[in-house]
């Protein structure tokens, strides 16, 4: 079967975004989750995204890139996921930076990571963002605030002990199953409390 015909074969699309923030090991581990399902994947990294992955993991662009159904570059705005009527899921962005989280809340749509994140608020789809900073400010909090209030779910990682992980796998694995219950996608091998 051509790629071709296995991205039309694939029933829903989720728009995967890595931003700058420490943890762009979240975003990879979610592509690998989904890598062999039916969800359809559309990656965008933002530059600082792509720099802090090779400056925290192994991976090169290009491999994180081979685990997605789409890539696009960071300055396309011209892209699908740029438009309301390409219909996905939503968007998960893991990690999310301050600064992509600013841009969001004051609409500013200076890159495709922040555009197509406008889309998924504007047309009430679900947005995750798996925010990476600490301590956070006032103002930090506000700007979180804001965005709850417009329908995004601010889901920073953070590890739950209750499942006795092994290794920071374990707790990498468990926040990215946790925010992917957000879009009622189950991942089998994730520990819940009390299973």
């Amino acid at each position: 079967m051509s790629k071709t015909q296995e991205i039309k074969d694939k029933k829903s699309r989720l728009i995967i975004a890595i931003t700058g923030a420490s943890g762009t090991i979240f975003g990879i581990k979610a592509l690998e989750c989904l890598k062999d399902t039916d969800i359809e994947t559309h990656l965008v990294m933002s530059k600082a995204g792509e720099r802090t992955l090779l400056e925290e993991t192994d991976y090169s662009i290009k491999d994180v890139q081979a685990l997605a159904d789409v890539i696009y570059p960071s300055k396309d705005i011209g892209a699908a996921i740029a438009s309301g009527s390409y219909r996905t899921m939503g968007m998960l962005i893991a990690p999310c930076s301050i600064k992509t989280m600013g841009e969001i809340a004051t609409g500013i749509t200076s890159s495709l990571v922040s555009r197509a994140a406008d889309v998924v608020l504007k047309e009430r789809r679900r947005l995750v963002l798996m925010v990476r900073e600490t301590p956070l400010h006032t103002g930090h909090l506000r700007t979180m605030t804001s965005l709850s209030e417009m329908g995004a779910i601010i889901a920073p990682p953070v590890p739950g002990f209750y499942t006795k992980p092994q290794s920071v796998d374990d707790i990498v694995f468990q926040n990215v199953g946790r925010v992917l219950d957000l879009f009622d996608i189950d991942l089998p091998d994730l520990k819940r409390w009390k299973d």
